[in-house]
């Protein structure tokens, strides 16, 4: 009896696999393709292709130009002429290719030139009508007269034919109309193309978050070569930018959120339209994504429960189910992740499923859900009456008395404390001199503060924090005076004003005034009353101006006329540099500081002044942050003061403070600002009228030029500290 029995269950799951499998045979060859043949209609050709049952719908058709082919997709429908090439000898027509899959019948149809085509379904036979396209080069009609019935065109003919068609350029210089943007009523956006023709086709796809078309040998007219900012039109749709290269126009399309699109054609209009995903979409969508191996079943009114063990024996899963799974289900399901049709299942008859290892419970959900909760009871009322322990931990990095607060750490609820690791009967206690924790509790609790404890009592990883201010200036100064003046000697050497001394006149030079009078013989000195002009060039960076003098002393006239020239210039450079370091653990503050403190009275509340200190330190504060792709953000505050100059109430302070966020690499440098400075002075002092003289004129002046500038830059370098000392 149990030998009849087990053959006859085995007869049984053989009949049902069987059903399945010829089921969805069946049910694949429903309808399919029958013949495909060729007529010439005047000027047209037209090719027929004959199906075993009506057409609902037409097919998804694209054409392509080099090589000119049609390629027309029939879901759901089978092939009855095999999968091969069928010669067709036409003049347009050169072959057609039936491609099959799981999911779909392709029919290609191989033309000798481009042409355009219209689809029309006829009975059990779809039509498609084929026209040269104008400006196109006819087909050679004695090539194909010359085929025999039958025959496989050699592959010399057919890429003849392919290099031929690539050449022929879409009549004329046919160029894109216009390029509109419209918001629907339902929120889409819609993009309107203006072809040069009906024969123009165009490539649409999705590539990551951009929708591309391309359009093949069509121009693109400047006016229309821009990036279209639509944002303000509230559709998914943000960007449309529209390029032309190499015979190519191609447009992107950038979107923003959860969207769909579709596309379609009429006469000589492209229309795509973008759609925001509702939520039900974004639901079936996230819901779709099953990954088990597909199957297809066929069956009426079968058993649950013997559903669930055909999906058990073809994936090798162990299923235990509850004896409250009842009824009967009818499946057709062709190619369908096996997942999936169990997630079917348990959706329409109320089912849950939880999944052990390679065990799969299958019951209702709401014995599903009482069974959980009575496990949850018992495991609060173990908690309650199981007795306690304590365990020490050891912490190595962490501190004792951070990590007893977090385990602690909770809001009360209907069942006790929520929230926290330890149990409302848990303790722990913090010894911060040996940096232990004493933790009492039930078992199950103890194990989770020491799974706790394993991730948070590890080491912190530690950035080397590198700054650099440099400070560099350059000065230059250009100082240029004269001194001119004279003297009437005839009281010093004798005589009265009137007369004159028999003598020689004589010239003589010096640095100054002074040694060019006495080389003169006229005297050694010189009143400052008897200068005409006296402005000498200024002294700069401790030293004097040089000079250069020269007298004109006649002795006849008793007369002095001397002359002094001074100038000076000075250029200098100077930088500094000053490069604070410091350690920091990741997420701590760390500052390191050096400098003065400068004092200065302060009034205080009672009328007397007291002495206060204010810090012209070099400073850097820095918070660093190690980013889990090994990058370092960094939130700076450096600043670089000095003592200036002294006033009445005290010394001021020369300051330089940036503060700011920065993310840099590993080991990178970055400058986080800088400031510089420029200052130009050009000066000039002179004798109205005299002064302004052609050539004596620079007699009668003082010039003098000035430019300082100063630069300020602040580098920033990171380093993880493991990496500097695995480097060494």
């Amino acid at each position: 009896m149990r030998i009849k029995k087990s053959i006859k269950q085995a007869s049984w799951w053989t009949a049902c696999l069987f059903s399945c499998l010829v089921g969805s045979k069946l049910a694949y060859a429903e309808n399919s393709v029958m013949a495909i043949t060729a007529q010439r209609n005047g000027n047209a050709e037209q090719v027929r292709i004959d199906f075993a049952q009506e057409l609902t719908v037409l097919p998804q058709a694209f054409a392509t130009r080099n090589p000119a082919r049609i390629a027309l997709d029939f879901p759901g429908i089978g092939s009855a002429v095999g999968m091969g090439r069928i010669a067709i000898t036409q003049a347009l027509v050169d072959s057609a290719i039936v491609a099959q899959s799981d999911e779909r019948s392709r029919v290609v149809i191989n033309l000798r030139q481009p042409a355009s085509y219209r689809l029309d379904i006829q009975g059990k036979s779809l039509m498609v009508a084929l026209e040269p396209l104008a400006g196109a080069p006819a087909a050679s009609t004695s090539s194909a007269a010359a085929m025999t019935p039958g025959a496989t065109p050699s592959n010399t003919v057919e890429l003849a034919s392919v290099k031929e068609a690539s050449a022929v350029p879409v009549s004329g210089t046919a160029s894109i109309g216009d390029i509109q943007f419209r918001r629907g009523t339902d929120g889409a956006g819609r993009v309107v193309v203006t072809l040069p023709g009906k024969h123009v086709s165009a490539d649409v796809r999705q590539v990551g978050s951009n929708l591309l078309v391309d359009f093949s040998n069509v121009n693109l007219p400047e006016r229309l070569r821009k990036k279209l900012d639509v944002t303000d039109f509230a559709t998914p749709v943000q960007f449309i930018t529209t390029t032309q290269s190499a015979g190519r126009v191609r447009m992107q399309i950038t979107q923003q959120g959860s969207w769909e699109h579709t596309a379609y054609q009429t006469d000589t209009e492209l229309v795509l339209e973008v759609r925001q995903l509702s939520q039900d979409a974004k639901k079936a969508a996230q819901k779709d994504a099953f990954t088990g191996e597909k199957l297809s079943l066929n069956f009426q009114s079968i058993d649950v429960r013997q559903v669930l063990q055909v999906i058990a024996d073809f994936t090798n899963f162990n299923v235990v189910t509850s004896d409250s799974v009842s009824g009967t289900v009818t499946l057709r399901v062709q190619n369908v992740p096996w997942d999936q049709i169990l997630d079917i299942i348990m959706r329409s008859k109320g089912l849950a499923m939880r999944k052990s290892g390679n065990v799969l419970w299958v019951a209702p959900k709401e014995e599903i859900a009482v069974k959980e909760k009575l496990e949850f009871e018992s495991q609060i009322t173990n908690e309650k009456i199981e007795p306690l322990r304590t365990q020490s931990f050891q912490l190595n990095y962490a501190k004792a008395s951070d990590v007893a607060p977090q385990l602690m750490a909770g809001g009360s609820g209907a069942e006790g404390t929520v929230g926290r690791i330890l149990s409302p009967r848990g303790s722990v206690i913090a010894e911060p001199r040996t940096n232990q924790l004493f933790v009492t509790d039930v078992a199950a609790k103890l194990d989770q503060v020491a799974q706790l404890i394993a991730k948070v009592d590890v080491s912190v990883r530690q950035v080397l924090i590198e700054a650099r201010i440099v400070e560099a200036s350059s000065d230059f100064a250009k100082n240029l005076g004269t001194k001119l003046g004279g003297m009437d000697r005839r009281a010093v050497q004798g005589g009265d004003g009137g007369s004159q001394l028999a003598g020689e006149n004589r010239i003589a030079f010096g640095t100054n005034y002074a040694n060019a009078l006495g080389a003169s013989g006229a005297t050694s000195t010189m009143d400052a009353s008897s200068n005409f002009v006296n402005m000498p060039a200024v002294g700069a960076g401790g030293f004097n101006a040089a000079s250069f003098a020269v007298t004109l002393f006649s002795a006849a006239s008793n007369r002095v006329l001397a002359l002094e020239l001074s100038a000076l210039e000075s250029d200098g450079r100077g930088k500094i540099v000053s490069s604070p370091r410091v350690i920091a653990y990741d997420k701590t503050k760390a500052i390191i500081e050096q400098g003065t403190e400068v004092p200065y009275q302060m009034a205080t509340s009672s009328g007397a002044t007291a002495v206060s200190f204010r810090k012209a330190v070099l400073k850097l504060d820095v918070t660093p942050q190690i980013t889990p792709d090994g990058n370092i953000s960094l939130e700076l505050d450096v600043s670089k003061d000095s003592v200036g100059t002294i006033t009445a109430s005290g010394p001021s302070i020369n300051t330089k403070h940036i503060k700011t966020q920065v993310l840099v690499d590993n080991g990178g440098t970055v400058v986080i600002g800088g400031i510089y400075t420029e200052d130009q002075q050009d000066t000039e002092t002179k004798v109205p009228f005299f002064g302004d003289l052609p050539g004596v004129g620079v007699l009668f002046q003082n010039k003098t030029k000035k430019t300082t500038k100063s630069e300020t830059l602040v580098f920033i370098t990171p380093k993880l500290i493991n990496e500097v000392v695995g480097a060494r």
